[in-house]
């Protein structure tokens, strides 16, 4: 029974540390399954950055075209108002009547 037990305790002593190594080694197997998962994390955070990006530029477009809208709608009331006037102005001009309220009945 001592070489039984004693060719056991040999072949237990020697496949052990075999065994161990193979489990703690991650391998080319695993390095190839850690470069999958960072490379999809950095995609991930990628899109997301991207996405936010896009975003923020469509809102300052949105907010300039706005702001742009704006100015124009007053510049052309404007040039309304002194087109009109200028053009009572000549009206009068031309008819000879002085330009007064009288003559500019409100509208």
């Amino acid at each position: 029974m001592n070489l039984k037990s004693l060719t056991l305790l040999t072949a237990m002593a020697v496949t052990l540390p075999v065994a161990f190594a193979q489990t703690t080694d991650p391998g080319a197997k695993q390095d190839m399954k850690n470069a999958g998962s960072d490379t999809k994390h950095a995609a991930t955070a990628t899109g997301h950055g991207v996405s936010q990006g896009s975003k923020t530029a469509y809102n300052k477009t949105k907010s300039g075209t706005e702001k742009g809208y704006d100015k124009t709608k007053s510049g052309t009331e404007k040039g309304y108002d002194k087109t009109k006037s200028g053009t009572e102005t000549g009206y009068h001009k031309v008819e000879g009547k002085p330009n007064t309220s009288a003559n500019n009945p409100p509208q």
